[in-house]
């Protein structure tokens, strides 16, 4: 077990998965939720973060980025760079005390660093993002492709850990809270 790991098994109890639940609403119930209007009102449209779109389509987040308008592409970019850098922290620490708490009595169980992957994959992307905001007009398709790289990672590694927590709920739920990978 790495030291990350007995780190977050010492952290994982309810009070803890209780604050940083609560922490977690807060972001799309409020600060996303604000941004996102800000962001609309400042393009004169309905517009969508590129974050949480999906697919593989570079042509599209160019488009996005284009299509923002100059204080809206300066107003994403600054919410990339503070409300979205602490996000991502929340949600991952979040996603590891739960898949901790499940499966705490397995004795290998790497497994619940995977939200830390999420949250890397999510700062690289955030960091192309930003930097294809901040460098409009001109536009670089090496960095919207890395950009739909990362956002593909981001969004595996979310899916797998969503698994993840799933099947450990239906283990617990079924009883075998206790339930371990049988050794070969």
């Amino acid at each position: 077990m790495t030291p990350f790991a007995n780190f977050l098994t010492r952290i994982a109890n309810w009070k803890t998965l209780l604050f940083l639940g609560v922490i977690y609403v807060s972001f799309p119930a409020y600060w996303f939720k604000n941004a996102g209007a800000t962001i609309s009102q400042l393009a004169g449209k309905p517009v969508d973060p590129i974050d949480l779109t999906f697919g593989f389509n570079p042509a599209r987040t160019l488009a996005m980025v284009a299509g923002y308008g100059p204080t809206a592409r300066a107003f994403y970019a600054r919410t990339e760079l503070t409300i979205d850098l602490v996000y991502p922290v929340v949600y991952s620490f979040l996603l590891a005390v739960i898949l901790t708490m499940l499966f705490r009595h397995w004795s290998n169980r790497q497994f619940v660093l995977l939200p830390f992957v999420v949250l890397l994959s999510d700062y690289l992307e955030n960091a192309a993002i930003v930097t294809l905001l901040t460098g409009y007009p001109a536009q670089s398709m090496t960095v919207a492709v890395l950009c739909e790289v990362f956002k593909l990672i981001k969004w595996l590694s979310f899916g797998i850990t969503v698994c993840l927590v799933v099947y450990g709920l239906v283990l617990r739920v079924s009883g075998r809270r206790d339930a371990r990978p049988r050794n070969g």
